[in-house]
């Protein structure tokens, strides 16, 4: 079942307060109960991947301004049916950063998230049932503006709040510190 990659990380990883408790809840019992978790066509809601990527002294990490959303996030996007959740945030990272050279810190999940997407373009509300993985870059590497960001920008970990700040991201703030 292609869902068992998943749902084995899910099994390894231990969450980081009641909020992620709850998460990781309601997140194993989606994956168990939707075959195709892993497609945007499910409208209810689907499996992304995220990449919380930091500089090599662990200071710093890479946001991006979402176009979309107007607001500043990890890097990190739809599975669209592949269910290898870190091949994806690596994959989303690489393409949301123009970065060649980035490193998993570790193969296990680091974070997870469940939020609402807004109704957009006949697109109703659904979640995100996000699984973030910690990444490391190189903040002397040049960095690309993808199509769906107005802005990347390496942030101290001490000034994220200015920027954004959500439990969500809070939440890995402090687990990197």
């Amino acid at each position: 079942m292609h869902r068992n990659q998943l749902l084995q990380l899910l099994d390894n990883y231990r969450p980081y307060n009641e909020t992620e408790r709850k998460f990781h809840q309601e997140i194993g019992d989606f994956v168990k109960a939707n075959p195709s978790c892993f497609e945007r066509s499910l409208l209810v809601g689907h499996v992304t991947a995220s990449a919380w990527i930091l500089d090599k002294t662990r200071a710093f990490t890479l946001l991006t301004h979402h176009k979309k959303l107007n607001q500043w996030f990890q890097t990190g996007g739809h599975c669209d049916g592949d269910s290898d959740v870190l091949r994806v945030a690596l994959k989303e990272a690489q393409e949301e950063t123009g970065l060649k050279n980035i490193s998993v810190i570790s193969p296990e999940i680091f974070d997870i998230d469940i939020h609402i997407i807004p109704e957009r373009k006949g697109i109703p509300v659904h979640l995100h049932y996000d699984v973030r993985f910690l990444l490391e870059a190189d903040m002397n590497e040049n960095v690309t503006v993808s199509s769906e960001s107005t802005a990347l920008k390496w942030i101290p970990l001490s000034q994220v709040s200015e920027y954004n700040d959500s439990d969500s991201i809070m939440r890995m703030v402090e687990k990197s510190l």
